[in-house]
C-alpha cells in the first residue's frame, strides 16, 4: 500500500484506537445511544458543532471562512444480532453483538477526515457536512438523517464509501454508474384447503402450491428479462403445516428482489403477482401479495466518480484504482444520490494473512486496519478537491 504523505500519518493512531472502541460497543439499528455520544464526544473536542437526528446519529458541520459549495461525507454506525467468534485485544464486549459490516471501521474513518479536515478548516472555501447515520443494516437510517435539518437541501454532493472484504487490501473502486443493487422485499400468502395427509383429494394443498410458486418465481429471472439485466429473485423463507399427517390449508413465503435496471423495477412486482396468481390458481388456491420497495439502486454520478478517481489515485496510486464488479446487496446511500450528485467507494480490505477475507455478516468478520487512515485521507479528499474545484471555476 502506497505510504501516505506525513501530514496524514499523525491521524493513524487515533483512527485505530476509535475503531476498536467501537468493535468492542457494538449497538444495533435505532439503539446507537453509547455510539453516538462516543461521537458527540470526539467532535465536542474537535470543537465541530453537530445536531443530533431521532432517536440516534449526528450530523456535524465544519464552515470554511470563506463561502462556497457544501460537501456531505457519510458513514454508517449500526452493529448487527451476530455472536463474535473472533479472539482478538478489541472483539465485541456485548454478547450477541457485534460489527461485523465495517461499520465500525467507516465510522471510524469519518472521525480521522474530520479531525483532518478541522486541522485545515482555514483552507475550505464552503461547508462539509459529517453524517454519522445510523440504522444503514435495516434501510431506515438515511431517511431519518435527510429529514434532519436542513443539509441535505444545501449540499451538493455527497460521498461515502464500504469497506469491503472482497477487495484485496490497499485497492479502492470509484467508477461511475451502478454499484449496489435495489433491494426490494415480498411476501405470499397462500390460503389453500387443510385435512388429513390420508386422503388428499379432498384438500387444496398449501405446499404444493408454495413448492410450485418457488419453481415458477426463477422462470421469471430466466424467461422474462434479459440476461444482460442482472436480476435475483430469492424465496429464504417458507412457512406451512403443523404436523406429519396434516396437509396444510395455508403457507406464506418471503423473500427478495435485487435489480439495477429502472425498466426491471417498473415491472418486476406485476411479474410476480402474475405468476403468483397464475400458479395458485392452477392448483385451487388463492394468493396474495405484500411487496414493498425497501431500498434503491446506489448509482455513482460520473463527474463525482471522476473526482473520487483523481483522489484516490493521488493518494493509492494509479495500480490501486481499480474496476470492480458491481453487486447485488444493497445500501441505503442510495436515498442520498436520489436527488443529489455523489460518489460511493468500495475501500478494500481483504486480507487473508490478517484473517479479514471473511464474508460480510460472518461471525468471523474483521477488518484490516492498515486501510482506516486510507479511507480517512480519502474522505477528506473528495472534500478538499471538490470545494477547491469549485474554488478554480
Amino acid at each position: 500500500m502506497k505510504p501516505l504523505d506525513p501530514s496524514i500519518e499523525q491521524y493513524r493512531d487515533y483512527v485505530l484506537q476509535a475503531r476498536r472502541h467501537l468493535h468492542q460497543h457494538p449497538e444495533l439499528a435505532l439503539e446507537e445511544v453509547e455510539t453516538t455520544k462516543f461521537l458527540m464526544n470526539e467532535l465536542d473536542h474537535m470543537g465541530i458543532p453537530y445536531i443530533k437526528a431521532h432517536p440516534t446519529g449526528l450530523i456535524a458541520t465544519l464552515k470554511g471562512p470563506n463561502p462556497g459549495p457544501t460537501v456531505a461525507l457519510r458513514s454508517d454506525i449500526d452493529a448487527l444480532l451476530i455472536e463474535e467468534k473472533n479472539d482478538k485485544p478489541y472483539t465485541s464486549l456485548t454478547k450477541g453483538k457485534m460489527h461485523a459490516c465495517g461499520h465500525d471501521g467507516h465510522t471510524a474513518i469519518l472521525l480521522g477526515a474530520a479531525k483532518i479536515l478541522k486541522d485545515r478548516q482555514q483552507e475550505l472555501s464552503g461547508t462539509v457536512h459529517f453524517l454519522f447515520q445510523p440504522a444503514e443494516e435495516i434501510g431506515h437510517g438515511a431517511k431519518i438523517l435527510k429529514e434532519t435539518g436542513t443539509w441535505y437541501k444545501e449540499t451538493d454532493t455527497v460521498f461515502g464509501a464500504h469497506l469491503w472484504a472482497y477487495l484485496p487490501t490497499g485497492k479502492v473502486s470509484v467508477e461511475p454508474g451502478e454499484r449496489m443493487a435495489a433491494t426490494d422485499r415480498f411476501k405470499v400468502t397462500i390460503k389453500g384447503l387443510s385435512g388429513h395427509g390420508s386422503m388428499p383429494h379432498q384438500t387444496v394443498d398449501a405446499v404444493v402450491v408454495a413448492s410450485a410458486m418457488v419453481m415458477n418465481f426463477q422462470t421469471i429471472v430466466s424467461r422474462e428479462y434479459s440476461p444482460l439485466d442482472p436480476l435475483v429473485v430469492s424465496v429464504g423463507s417458507i412457512h406451512s403445516g403443523t404436523a406429519f399427517n396434516v396437509i396444510s390449508g395455508e403457507a406464506v413465503l418471503e423473500g427478495t428482489v435485487r435489480y439495477f435496471s429502472k425498466d426491471i423495477g417498473e415491472t418486476i412486482e406485476g411479474s410476480l403477482r402474475r405468476v403468483m396468481e397464475s400458479t395458485a390458481a392452477l392448483y385451487g388456491a388463492t394468493a396474495t401479495l405484500s411487496y414493498a420497495y425497501n431500498l434503491p439502486p446506489v448509482v455513482n454520478e460520473e463527474r463525482a466518480s471522476a473526482l473520487a478517481t483523481k483522489v484516490a489515485v493521488d493518494l493509492l496510486g494509479e495500480e490501486n484504482v481499480v474496476l470492480f464488479e458491481k453487486t447485488t446487496g444493497g445500501e441505503d446511500f442510495a436515498f442520498y444520490l436520489e436527488e443529489k450528485p455523489g460518489c460511493f467507494a468500495f475501500i478494500g480490505s481483504g486480507n487473508k494473512e490478517k484473517g479479514t477475507h471473511h464474508a460480510h455478516h460472518n461471525d468471523f468478520f474483521d477488518i484490516d486496519e492498515d486501510v482506516l487512515l486510507h479511507g480517512s485521507a480519502l474522505y477528506a479528499g473528495y472534500a478538499l478537491a471538490y470545494l477547491k474545484e469549485a474554488e478554480n471555476l
